[in-house]
């Protein structure tokens, strides 16, 4: 067993991914995007909504935009090293990336008994126009509330998938009601709605991909019945930080998490198995994919 050869040690860069979340008929399930084929970073695979993020994201203190000021957010975030300027950008960054990359906005109009069209906001931000200068146009005022952390993930240094690292904020959130998702034909081809197991059962089967984060995540989901059981244990926990580590056995590479026996940290951060064994490009529990929802 050796450590793998980590990539050169870039810091890596802010990014915000927003899970929603809706109960249908069959149980909970979680929105899934599949990524062009042709990007850079995660092509091909089913992701949650989510990017890096953005120089629009910084928004001045006090922005009517925004339903909370940064210290409260950065309060809710719950990193003490993150100033509530980045920490607001965050989660801009999550529900800006959300309207983009599949047409659903969590926002209020500010005017009492006003109408919110979110597929006029998106035409015009695809068009080109800000999103701070389009919320303010439009009258609106992003629901930051909405938006529970659920936990963070730091690409390894030594990356299995790709060679650009990101420090990923995970929010939970319900998805409006009286919204479409839909993807954009450009960032994302595919929108697909499923039972966190069910999504984890397709990926087994080989009819999706899934990143290691992605697996993890709808693991963890998969122990929760409803949305509000979501959103009840992320109000009640501490956003873990996973920092993957990875190591070669005799020729297959292993991506571990906190908790292993292979890993640092030794303190548990997530349900499920604790390593995924890669064959390929793709990703297997140690003990057969039962161990992903047991």
């Amino acid at each position: 067993m050796q450590a793998a050869t980590p990539a050169p040690d870039h810091p890596p860069r802010d990014s915000a991914t927003i899970v929603l979340l809706r109960d249908a008929a069959q149980g909970m399930e979680v929105l899934l995007l599949r990524r062009n084929a042709r990007a850079s970073n995660m092509g091909g695979l089913y992701v949650f909504p989510g990017g890096k993020l953005d120089p629009q994201d910084h928004w001045a203190e006090g922005n009517p935009g925004l339903d909370r000021p940064g210290a409260a957010l950065a309060s809710a975030l719950g990193e003490a090293e993150t100033p509530p300027e980045r920490a607001a950008a965050l989660y801009i960054a999550a529900l800006r990336e959300a309207l983009e990359e599949c047409g659903l906005l969590l926002a209020e109009p500010l005017a009492h008994g006003a109408g919110l069209d979110a597929g006029a906001v998106r035409a015009r931000l695809r068009g080109g126009e800000g999103f701070a200068a389009l919320v303010q146009a439009m009258a609106l005022r992003l629901q930051t509330r909405a938006l529970l952390p659920w936990s963070r993930w730091i690409t390894p240094l030594a990356p299995s998938m790709a060679s650009r690292r990101f420090d990923t904020r995970f929010f939970v959130a319900r998805a409006p009601a009286d919204q479409v998702a839909r993807h954009d034909d450009e960032e994302t081809v595919d929108t697909l709605w499923a039972r966190p197991r069910s999504a984890l059962e397709q990926y087994r089967d080989g009819a999706i991909e899934l990143a290691p984060p992605q697996i993890m995540t709808l693991a963890h989901l998969a122990r929760h019945a409803s949305v509000a059981e979501v959103l009840d244990a992320a109000a009640r926990q501490r956003p873990p930080t996973i920092l993957p580590q990875a190591y070669d056995d005799a020729g297959t590479r292993v991506i571990c998490y906190p908790g292993d026996t292979h890993h640092a940290v030794r303190t548990r951060a997530m349900p499920g198995p604790t390593r995924l064994l890669m064959r390929g490009q793709r990703f297997f529990p140690e003990d057969g994919f039962d161990a992903l929802w047991d």
